[in-house]
């Protein structure tokens, strides 16, 4: 008997452990509960409710597939050895299939439990799936991880010329077993139920993703690069759920991007380009987490920034979170997380780095809690975007650029038809003052003065990154 453990691929379409299993003989499928674990991991209510809905979806999936799908509890990681032999010995397994995953956590978890079932015989296989390429796969000249995404982008590009990856189909039924399937759960300790109008915005299972795709490539794909950075305007997939998930593939992503331009990775329509170029920067991030994993113990990946002298100022980061710092853009966009539990994803660059540099509000409170809203959290691009925003990562913004968010605003959302829709109390504005809004307006509208001075809080950033030891200083 083989044994099918799920994670965070939660589809039956393109799954390379799931295909692998039924290969090797009868199979049956495992999802453990780990509510404490998730929690550690500041996962979202709407993040954990997304995966309880698609587990359900899953689960319809696998019932066609005559593949019995059962539920056990492994509160923490730590428990989950002995949780995995157990079962291992009750229905005799010969050999438990994963898709890799790469945090540190993750990584001690899956050794853990490939040495306990070797203990007892029991076979234990990884298989790359959630990446394009297996982390260490693609080096430098000097046998290092690449740091800069320029570079791994061209090593990617060239590997994936010579040889493009491939969607397993669907795999085929097996015979019925004489097992049962457990009880699904709806809900998990700790965690509360997504309300029905999130929900509505995040249908689940395997065949509203693919539409999802289907859709985005026919209609917005090759239009992606001049719309992507409009927030008012459907110009993103919003795919980024199902692929933290594991309801789509990333190999399914790239096949759609070639299926709407000739085959060609990075010529052809821009906005296909443009958009393959994105799902390399979130599989960087995640060679990133795996070469360098002190990023995964919440350090940056530039030691010498943890020097950065930064504020303590609750007021101003609670004003961040609630969307009232005073800056319409902002605020905006912290209003849509709060909402939809999804940002868009110009908008999370400038958020980011009204708090790290503006506020000069260490970047890992940022970090902490887009990971506690986000339906999408994903400890990779999420460490990897923010670090990024706070110049503390690889490959990231130099520390002396910062964005300005009324320049921002005027720019992106030219119309303010973003920031009307989450502010209503600003939709009386006109487009020249809604950027910016006067005293006058202020007061009209019921709407927070600014927290701070923008030209201050530059100067203040920069005299603190300015006046950082240098770089390989022996900081760590």
């Amino acid at each position: 008997m083989q044994l099918i453990w799920f994670r965070n691929d939660l589809r039956v379409h393109d799954n390379t452990a799931l295909t692998a299993a039924l290969e090797q003989g009868p199979t049956i499928a495992l999802f453990l509960l780990s509510p404490a674990q998730w929690q550690a991991h500041d996962d979202a209510p709407a993040k954990v409710d997304f995966r309880l809905r698609n587990l359900q979806a899953l689960a319809a999936e696998l019932q066609q597939l005559k593949v019995p799908l059962l539920i056990r509890t492994a509160d923490h990681w730590a428990s989950a050895p002995e949780v995995l032999a157990q079962l291992c010995g009750q229905f005799r397994i010969k050999q438990v299939h994963v898709n890799e995953e790469y945090g540190v956590d993750e990584a001690a978890r899956d050794e853990a439990v490939a040495r306990r079932l070797a203990e007892q015989g029991t076979g234990f296989r990884a298989c790359l799936d959630q990446l394009l390429f297996r982390p260490g796969a693609l080096l430098t000249r000097s046998g290092s991880y690449f740091k800069v995404f320029s570079q791994f982008r061209k090593a990617c590009l060239q590997q994936l010329r010579l040889a493009p990856p491939r969607c397993l189909p669907r795999p085929q039924s097996q015979p019925a077993l004489t097992i049962d399937s457990d009880p699904l759960p709806t809900s998990v300790a700790g965690y509360a139920f997504a309300d029905e109008s999130l929900r509505a915005l995040w249908p689940v299972g395997e065949a509203v993703a693919r539409q999802r795709l289907e859709l985005f490539a026919e209609d917005h794909l090759h239009d992606y690069a001049e719309r992507r950075d409009l927030p008012a305007e459907p110009g993103t997939s919003q795919l980024s759920p199902y692929l933290t998930t594991g309801v789509l593939s990333p190999r399914q992503c790239l096949h759609a991007a070639l299926m709407s331009n000739q085959g060609e990775f990075d010529s052809g329509n821009v906005g296909v380009t443009t958009w393959v170029d994105e799902l390399l920067w979130r599989e960087f991030y995640k060679h990133i987490l795996a070469g360098y994993p002190r990023v995964s113990r919440h350090r940056a990946f530039r030691p010498h920034t943890e020097a950065v002298p930064w504020r303590d100022a609750p007021d101003e980061l609670m004003a961040w979170q609630q969307g009232r710092t005073g800056f319409p853009l902002i605020d905006a966009a912290m209003r849509q997380l709060l909402a939809t539990g999804w940002m868009h994803n110009r908008l999370r660059m400038v958020v980011a780095m009204f708090l790290s540099k503006n506020l000069l509000i260490d970047w890992r409170e940022g970090e902490r809690y887009f990971m506690r809203r986000l339906i999408d959290g994903d400890l990779a691009a999420n460490n990897g975007g923010w670090q990024w925003s706070a110049s503390t990562g690889t490959d990231a913004v130099p520390w002396f650029r910062l964005f300005n968010p009324i320049t921002q605003s005027q720019r992106f959302d030219p119309q303010g038809r973003f920031i009307k829709y989450w502010l209503p109390e600003l939709r009386e504005l006109d487009r020249r003052d809604i950027h910016d809004p006067s005293p006058f307006s202020r007061t009209m509208c019921d709407y927070p003065a600014p927290i701070i001075d923008l030209a201050d809080s530059r100067a203040r950033a920069l005299a603190a990154f300015r006046n950082l030891p240098p770089a390989g200083s022996g900081l760590n």
